[in-house]
């Protein structure tokens, strides 16, 4: 039986649908027309996701009467860079994509970051469609209209804030992403319930088989929970001049992970769940949190088989790429910390001195 969820995602003027449910991807043209969508249509996304869901996507579409052409993008953090991006430019304008055209991106963070910042700048802006193909993306980059790609000296450094005009999210897709896939999307998840939703938080705990399972409904709880809660932490901060940095929570010890490892030794997801151990460490050596809230953090992330720690890195290159993280401010490292489960704030100052001992919990060197 068909499932169907939609949110309305708010983000301070703009206001879009996001729609989670099952045999989605076969009704991606009639979805496009009725937010009035219309005219020639540039697929993004990636061998992988091709060979799985394009053909289905793409009859969809011209079903519905788009023109349709496809640029491929090969799969991989690595390939969120300056000369893919120029691919996807040099596909928009062999396609002569116009003001009214779309942009629509089949895949996950990688091709919806890439696809996104390229329709925010083709022609100054083109019309966007996020179909997120991960568990990550359906509940992360597809929704807050974040789009960037990487420089070599950190993650998401380029970019802009442009939202999408629908955001399609059919969870047929997750039976195929392998195990540590669908771990790295719900390092987000749990994420949500560590910093703001107790009630998500509970679920993950008590339903984890469920989860496991990949049952409909405890997915569509999840997801529905999580993609709720980014919305209403966007619409109050469109570009994150303030609260909106409380959804980097375990992402300042993440994505510097990421970098100091070329984006090849860990997945998006993964870095998090380090990233969100090591935070919770941190709240507890500042007084800000009792030692119970590292506990319950760590038996989480490890329940749902993440890692936590990071063994044979150096500190000192961690906390060097720290301080190249678009979170800083005024210089200084701003971390997202958790007073208890449920709860989070922006701490800023905190010298690199207490920084160094929770890395080294973690097993850096």
């Amino acid at each position: 039986m068909a499932v169907e969820e939609r949110l309305q995602i708010k983000a301070g003027s703009e206001e879009y649908p996001l729609i989670i449910g099952t045999g989605l991807l076969a009704r991606t043209g009639k979805i496009l027309k009725e937010v009035g969508l219309g005219g020639k249509i540039l697929v993004v996304t990636n061998p992988t996701v091709a060979a799985l869901y394009l053909a289905v996507v793409e009859k969809a579409l011209q079903d519905a009467g788009f023109t349709v052409s496809t640029v491929l993008i090969p799969d991989g953090e690595a390939y969120k860079c300056q000369s893919e991006l120029v691919r996807v430019y040099d596909a928009a304008v062999a396609s002569r994509l116009e003001r009214d055209s779309v942009v629509l991106a089949l895949g996950g963070g990688v091709i919806g970051d890439l696809a996104g910042f390229a329709a925010a700048t083709y022609l100054r802006g083109i019309r966007l469609v996020q179909v997120p193909t991960t568990l990550l993306a359906q509940v992360d980059s597809s929704i807050g209209g974040k789009v960037a790609v990487n420089h070599r000296e950190g993650k998401n450094l380029i970019g802009a804030f442009y939202q999408p005009a629908v955001v399609i999210s059919d969870l047929a897709v997750l039976a195929t992403l392998d195990r540590r896939e669908f771990k790295t999307g719900l390092a987000e998840i749990i994420k949500v319930g560590l910093i703001g939703d107790r009630e998500l938080d509970h679920f993950l705990r008590r339903e984890r088989a469920a989860v496991w399972r990949l049952q409909t409904t405890a997915l569509v709880e999840i997801i529905r929970r999580a993609c709720s809660f980014k919305a209403r932490i966007v619409n109050a901060d469109v570009r994150e001049e303030g609260c909106r940095a409380l959804l980097n929570y375990g992402h300042t010890i993440g994505h510097a992970l990421e970098a100091e490892t070329g984006y090849t030794m860990y997945r998006h997801g993964e870095a998090v769940a380090i990233g969100m151990v090591g935070a919770a460490a941190l709240s507890v050596d500042l007084g800000l949190a009792h030692s119970d809230l590292y506990r319950a953090t760590l038996e989480l992330i490890q329940a749902y088989d993440l890692p936590t720690a990071i063994p044979g890195l150096s500190a000192a290159k961690l906390v060097a790429r720290m301080a190249l993280d678009k979170k800083v401010k005024n210089s200084e490292v701003r971390f997202i910390l958790t007073p208890a489960v449920g709860e989070a704030l922006i701490k800023e100052g905190i010298p690199p001195e207490r920084i160094y001992p929770v890395l080294y919990r973690l097993g850096a060197v």
